[in-house]
């Protein structure tokens, strides 16, 4: 058996947790696809913001997550090219316009989605205390731990980083 990260509830799901790590908009999409997949599979789901990931769950932030065009190879671009003014901004409205297509939430209404699905959402301590922010620059949904606690609650599931 199983302790559910925040409500203590024993049950016999399998569970999932997922470190959050980057915080541009081509890598937010994947932990919350797979959270998503999860919770709706019945598996229960941890995520757990670190470093730059805590992008996806701060207030103002979280809404502007752009996709970067320099130094990522998957641009197949040339870095000088990715470098121009202007090109990250493209390839995020690209990307945007095709994630519409698929009819996917945007990310803040995404961790909405899973948070209301049951779907715990951690906030790393370490990070937010090197990046100067405080729970006021966070979302509520989403609770202020240290890499121990994490560390504690992740014993026994599947573990992705992210």
């Amino acid at each position: 058996m199983t302790t559910n990260g925040t409500n203590g509830k024993e049950s016999e799901n399998r569970k999932l947790c997922i470190i959050c790590s980057k915080g541009s908009l081509d890598m937010a999409y994947p932990p919350l696809v797979l959270a998503n997949a999860a919770r709706m599979s019945g598996i229960d789901v941890d995520l757990f913001f670190t470093f730059w990931g805590l992008e996806m769950i701060c207030k103002d932030k979280m809404k502007n997550l752009k996709v970067p065009t320099v130094g990522n190879p998957s641009m197949h671009i040339p870095t000088m090219l990715g470098g121009l003014p202007g090109m990250s901004t493209v390839a995020t409205t690209m990307m945007k316009r095709e994630i519409e297509k698929l009819d996917f939430p945007e990310i803040d209404e995404f961790i909405e989605m899973l948070s209301d699905a049951g779907a715990n959402l951690y906030a790393c301590k370490m990070s937010m205390d090197m990046m100067k922010l405080t729970d006021e620059d966070i979302i509520e949904e989403a609770e202020i731990i240290g890499a121990m606690e994490f560390m504690e609650m992740s014993e026994g599931a599947q573990l992705l980083f992210i």
